[in-house]
């Protein structure tokens, strides 16, 4: 297949795919909702477009660059979709020598000068932890997701810092994104004798895994403990409390990355777009 076409006359090429290589486990992609609506999102753009969305699941960012290159090498896809980058990702490097369309999900320095849509973490993270500062409390928990990717390592700074400038304490538990995950840092913090008084999960899936593993040990939510999910999907209004949840509109964002990879494809100069920060929706368990 020839390169795709720049410039002003460019389109998208009709019935050919863009490709995201999604480094994930598969238990856990089948528990979290956040992907499903983000490719519903996207595909609401593009599928009128004639441009369809091939999804890889791989399991590590090796397997991620080398269906990439595969893709690239035997044109089987005009642009592709990278997401959860580590700082200084080959993928990054992989993408621009190839000449590939892409759209980065992530922050504008990860994305190294390609085309970005960026979820302001740092400022949605700032304006939770002034809001749990407010409602009293003065030591706060984060269970991360995977430590290297860039926006993980993002939102902890970010979590650490804010908090430092309003003089509470922190407590810090490292996650997956994963049920077990949310299990695992709620019985770390069981055995602490100081403990922290509200926690802010990366995902939902790891605050609903907490949710049920306060019950087991006896903690009333929120009484004991405030749980704060990100990502707030329905498993999280549906919940027993239901969940405080750091919220944004997950189609929304995925129409905005179908919107950049729409004009990537179509030669548009490469720049950032920033989506509307995430907000807390208080609910039962804070």
């Amino acid at each position: 297949m020839p390169a795709p076409a720049t410039g002003p006359q460019a389109r998208p090429q009709q019935g050919t795919p863009v490709g995201l290589a999604l480094v994930r486990d598969a238990e856990v992609l089948g528990a979290e909702p956040f992907f499903h609506e983000f490719i519903a999102g996207m595909e609401r753009v593009l599928v009128p477009l004639g441009v369809p969305v091939l999804l890889q699941v791989v399991a590590t960012v090796q397997q991620a660059a080398d269906r990439m290159r595969a893709w690239a090498r035997h044109g089987q896809v005009q642009g592709v979709i990278l997401i959860d980058l580590l700082p200084g990702d080959e993928r990054v490097a992989l993408v621009t020598r190839s000449g590939l369309p892409c759209v980065v999900i992530g922050d504008p320095v990860t994305a190294g000068g390609l085309p970005a849509v960026w979820t302001q973490d740092d400022v949605a993270m700032e304006g939770v932890v002034a809001e749990l500062v407010a409602a009293g409390h003065t030591h706060l928990g984060h269970v991360a997701g995977p430590a290297q990717m860039a926006h993980t390592i993002i939102r902890r700074r970010t979590f650490e810092a804010a908090a430092a400038g309003h003089g509470v304490r922190t407590t810090t538990f490292e996650g997956d994104y994963s049920e077990a995950a949310g299990v695992r840092a709620i019985t770390a913090l069981a055995a602490l004798s100081d403990r922290p008084t509200a926690v802010v999960f990366d995902n939902d899936v790891m605050a609903l895994g907490a949710l049920h593993e306060t019950g087991r040990l006896g903690l009333s939510v929120p009484a004991d403990l405030s749980l704060i999910a990100w990502d707030d999907s329905a498993l999280c209004q549906l919940a027993v409390p239901p969940l405080s949840a750091v919220s944004h509109d997950v189609q929304e964002l995925g129409e905005l990355v179908g919107h950049a990879l729409a004009g990537a494809l179509s030669g548009a100069p490469a720049g950032t777009v920033k989506a509307p920060p995430a907000r807390l929706v208080v609910r039962g368990s804070l």
